[in-house]
């Protein structure tokens, strides 16, 4: 089974390493990561790297294409023509197409989920309408073969999700073990719904920090869609 996971500059590294760690477990598997040219590829924090030793003249097919997200930087991805045509390609040839986090616009910009239910970290989730993706305040959304996960962490419970619909409960409760996927949170704040409003703030103007750091400001305003004009959705969206 070839699992395809496209990286690039800016990528929120659980995005890509959480959903890996599942997939890599899958019986017969085998993971590329793969980058529009070959090399480093920075994450949004700038303290870890990924090598990418493929890039995407390198591969023309998938089983699964996963598309990780990141804090601002899917917002170049996205108006990549030559990435997004790679999508459409590798999506005739894939059984599942997925993504984490704000991957879900990427996907949404390549036109493949018009028409369709996906979700997204919440931060950016409504920008998903201007593509006509109808925005769901869940934690994974399944359409056909389409899979969309929330922000970051939900990869993992996306990776699981697709594990079960490939190799099914017994190996996938398996892999869950492998990878003592046990989770239980000092708070159960992590989701929009469970927050209070001086948290929501905080965690705003985290994201906007780690925007800024990530690309211009002239670019951002360039852009015409940043962070910090984005709505927040409403657990009822």
């Amino acid at each position: 089974m070839k699992i395809v996971i496209y990286i690039y500059n800016g990528i929120t590294m659980l995005d890509a390493i959480g959903p890996y760690e599942v997939l890599k477990n899958i019986r017969g598997a085998e993971v590329y990561f793969v980058a529009e040219a070959k090399g480093e590829i920075k994450a949004d924090s700038n303290f870890v790297h990924l090598n990418a030793k493929y890039d995407i003249n390198d591969i023309e097919s998938a089983d699964v294409l996963l598309i990780p997200g990141s804090a601002i930087t899917f917002i170049r991805e996205m108006k990549n023509k030559k990435v997004l045509h790679w999508i459409n390609k590798i999506d005739k040839t894939s059984t599942w197409t997925t993504s984490v986090c704000s991957g879900s616009l990427i996907l949404a910009a390549t036109g493949l989920l018009k028409g369709k239910e996906a979700t997204s970290h919440w931060k950016p989730m409504t920008i998903l309408k201007d593509f006509e993706v109808t925005p769901k305040n869940e934690r994974i959304v399944k359409q056909g073969k389409y899979i969309t996960a929330a922000g970051v962490s939900a990869g993992i419970d996306m990776a699981l999700y697709l594990s079960n619909e490939i190799v099914g409960e017994a190996e996938t409760k398996a892999i869950q073990l492998v990878i003592e996927y046990d989770p239980n949170p000092i708070y159960d704040c992590g989701h929009i719904s469970k927050a209070s409003n001086e948290v929501i703030e905080m965690a705003e103007i985290k994201l906007a920090k780690d925007a800024k750091k990530e690309i211009g400001l002239m670019d951002m305003l360039k852009s015409g869609k940043t962070l910090l004009k984005m709505k927040t959705p409403s657990s009822k969206d």
